[in-house]
């Protein structure tokens, strides 16, 4: 009987007994008028009730002993154990191969069954139900002390399940005649479940941990390893299969200093491998390596036609390979392959055939880890020199403010009629233009002051179609062409006029003969995260621009390195070399994204990817806007200014003091804080510089706000304005002025500040 029998029963024994209780207590005369009537019905209707479930009981128990008597004869013919649970594990039916392959227990519950097969058979019960009830169907391989079992479980109705019960036997890996490779089966932390009888002979014993086997760990994929037998250590070759972190399968391939490296067996292992001469010529390729090295990789070849060494010859290479002393160290090679380019390791075994040294080369494909390690390389040379670039612009930008500075201070005192004004406004145009190159160091190393909006790219491209039509000459047409329902982006409208600007002119370059570029914009949603080079464009809404030209494209060797900095195929005194790279800083800071696609011959596609805006612009107050700057104002008050370097600060004095500022001087935070702790000294408006020896600028300017919260802040630096706002809390009443600054700039944000 059931376990769930055994409840329905039990279930109806306490119906009879309440029954019966309460017809008792009715013939029990201590009770008033109605109790006895009430409870004599009460008791008939208990009674009633069990009746009747025990009659559908019986009804159902007939129906349930039919199906299972036709389940049974189902699987009585089938020649696998199979047994027939209820939800709870019990053991409803089993059939005669189940009886034959379990004659040793006759338990009640398909766990007990099965543990005289494997340790801990209820979590794998337990896992194949959950399975079973959510896809009808599910099935396990199992590792035991004896072989694989592979354990199969059906869902029958009325929370039933059918389980199937097989051994699987182990599958050569090679052809006719062929042996069993030697096989582990390894657990979590090295621990070895299972070694089929090939490891066993190879091994000579059953090992339970890997650390037990192998000398070095841990295993990679493909080397080349030793491992100790019961006659000594033997060198195999590993192979691993499954990547599981709870199992995984490792094979060994034996490899003897007097067997031949060759025939069926080689062929059909499971690694790529070479057999080559002392001379470097391949004398053998099997089946994995001949798909890894390509059509070239043919006996009769030499090695050095089909991969190079990246450090060294392959000549030099297998010359110290065979030497008596040397050992099995692992070589990075890239293959002459034109489809793609892909990187091997190799690891030489020497053996000796026919009284000659030969070599096994084992392979494996290092691609991804060479692609890796190039990414890395690239990543830090780039902020490297990124942040050489940012070095270089903050003390360019010192110079080019105390020069642009002390012009403007000259040119105060010269008119248009002197014959040294000329002169001024050369010096002064020419620092503009030290500026413009210093912003792009600062573009390209990502730490310019961006001034973002929202920007409609049809406006922007038409505002700028006169310029482009300029630039690209009479022999090339430009054409433009727009999304009707294009949507608004977010970017600094002047680095982006740069960015189109920079791409115009390079397209044209390409096409010496002339031709045709094109500009094109789109809106482009995805649904999904894409990954592209070594970039992944989150899904969501994008605005692209593509800039397109007919010229003599782009090679596939020099497409990688196009936005590297210096890096130009322009002919010496033609390009800098920061073109490209300073494109891909702005669209980097600005949040976007830049692919570029070529065919030599055909033309270059570059693609910009912006995100779509949803923020609007605020509304600012016209009240607030400052004046036109060819009106000067003259201002009162009290301005404390910071600055280290003495050119800088002098100009800056000066300037402040020719608008009817008083000034007071500190060439440090440290001499600033101590002219401070006078509290009878009235300061309006603190200019100081952000980077500088000792405290640096927001740090000291917050101490001293501590005792004067009202006083205004202006935050002057060759760096930019990111390279401070995320070292600490807002400071209150501020403004930042990047540098190179001209005197009315300074003049006007103080000015801007006090009132």
């Amino acid at each position: 009987m059931s376990r769930p029998e055994r409840k329905t029963q039990g279930r109806l024994l306490v119906l009879f007994i309440v029954g019966a209780a309460l017809f008792l207590a009715a013939l029990n005369g201590g009770f008033f008028w109605p109790v006895p009537m009430i409870f004599a019905g009460a008791g008939a209707s208990v009674l009633l009730v069990g009746l009747l479930s025990l009659w559908v009981n019986r009804g159902q128990r007939r129906a349930d002993h039919k199906a299972m008597e036709i389940f049974a004869g189902f699987i009585e013919k089938d020649a696998a154990p199979s047994f027939i649970t209820d939800d709870e594990g019990e053991v409803l039916a089993r059939n005669s191969a189940a009886a034959v392959r379990f004659s040793g227990t006759r338990e009640q519950t398909f766990a007990a069954e099965l543990r005289s097969v494997f340790a801990n058979p209820d979590a794998v019960i337990y896992r194949l139900q959950c399975r079973a009830r959510l896809e009808g169907n599910a099935r396990e391989d199992v590792v035991t002390r004896r072989g694989h079992v592979r354990l199969a479980v059906h869902v029958l109705e009325d929370a039933r399940f059918l389980w199937r019960f097989e051994d699987v036997q182990e599958r050569s890996s090679g052809g006719k005649g062929s042996e069993v490779l030697p096989m582990l089966t390894v657990g979590r932390g090295g621990a070895v479940l299972f070694m089929n009888d090939a490891a066993r002979a190879l091994v000579g014993q059953r090992v339970k941990s890997l650390d037990r086997l192998f000398t070095d760990l841990p295993l990679e994929n493909g080397s080349i390893v030793s491992i100790s037998t019961d006659e000594g250590n033997r060198n195999v070759v590993v192979s691993e299969l499954g990547q599981s972190s709870v199992r995984k399968e490792i094979f060994l391939t034996p490899i003897s200093p007097e067997a031949k490296v060759s025939g069926a067996d080689f062929d059909t292992l499971p690694v790529p491998m070479l057999k080559l001469d002392a001379e470097g010529c391949i004398l053998g390729v099997n089946v994995l390596a001949r798909g890894l090295l390509g059509p070239g990789a043919q006996p009769g070849t030499q090695i050095s036609e089909v991969m190079q060494g990246l450090a060294r010859q392959t000549a030099e290479w297998l010359r110290e390979n065979a030497r008596e002393d040397a050992g099995s160290k692992s070589e990075f090679l890239r293959l002459s392959r034109n489809d793609r380019e892909t990187y091997v390791q190799a690891t030489l075994s020497r053996a000796q055939e026919d009284g000659k040294t030969v070599f096994a080369a084992v392979l494996s494909d290092a691609t991804e880890l060479k692609t890796l390690e190039a990414k890395f390389v690239q990543s830090q040379k780039m902020q490297a020199i990124g942040q050489l670039a940012g070095g270089v612009a903050h003390d360019f930008n010192n110079l080019l403010t105390a020069i642009s500075g002390h012009c403007d201070l000259l040119l105060l005192r010269h008119d248009q009629g002197d014959p040294d004004y000329g002169d001024l406004v050369q010096i002064h145009q020419n620092a503009n233009r030290a500026a413009a190159l210093v912003s792009q160091l600062l573009a390209f190393s990502r730490k310019q002051t961006l001034r973002p909006e929202t920007l409609d790219l049809r406006d922007t491209l038409s505002d700028l179609t006169h310029l482009l039509n300029r630039l690209v000459g009479e022999r090339v047409t430009l054409t433009l062409s727009h999304d009707p329902v294009l949507k608004p982006i977010r970017a600094d409208k002047r680095q982006l006029e740069q960015v189109l600007m920079n791409l115009v002119v390079n397209a044209r370059d390409a096409m010496p003969e002339g031709g045709e570029i094109r500009v094109d914009t789109e809106v482009v949603t995805l649904d999904k995260p894409v990954e592209r080079n070594r970039a992944v464009l989150p899904a969501g809404d994008y605005v692209t621009v593509k800039v397109s030209d007919e010229g003599i494209g782009i090679e596939p060797g020099v497409l990688q390195k196009v936005f590297e900095p210096f890096y130009t195929t322009k002919r010496t005194g033609e390009g800098t070399g920061l073109g490209l790279s300073t494109v891909y800083g702005i669209i980097k800071q600005t949040g976007g994204y830049i692919f570029v696609d070529s065919v030599p011959g055909q033309g270059t596609e570059f693609i910009l990817y912006f995100p779509v805006s949803e923020v609007e612009d605020p509304v600012l107050d016209t009240a607030s806007d400052p004046a036109p700057a060819a009106v000067h104002k003259n201002g009162d008050g009290v301005v404390l200014l910071v600055e280290d370097e003495a050119p800088v600060r002098a100009f800056a004095s000066r300037a402040l003091r020719l608008r009817g500022y008083t000034v007071l001087e500190a060439e440090s935070a440290e001499d600033a804080l101590n002219m401070l702790q006078d509290k009878d000294l009235a300061v309006d408006v603190f200019v100081t510089d952000v980077v500088m020896p000792g405290l640096d600028g927001p740090t000291w300017v917050r101490q001293a706000l501590e005792d004067r919260p009202d006083v205004r802040v202006v935050f002057v630096s060759g760096y930019a304005q990111g390279a401070f706002s995320e070292t600490g809390p807002q400071v209150p009443n501020s403004v930042f002025l990047p540098k190179p600054f001209s005197l009315n700039q300074l003049t006007e944000t103080v000015f801007q500040q006090l009132h």
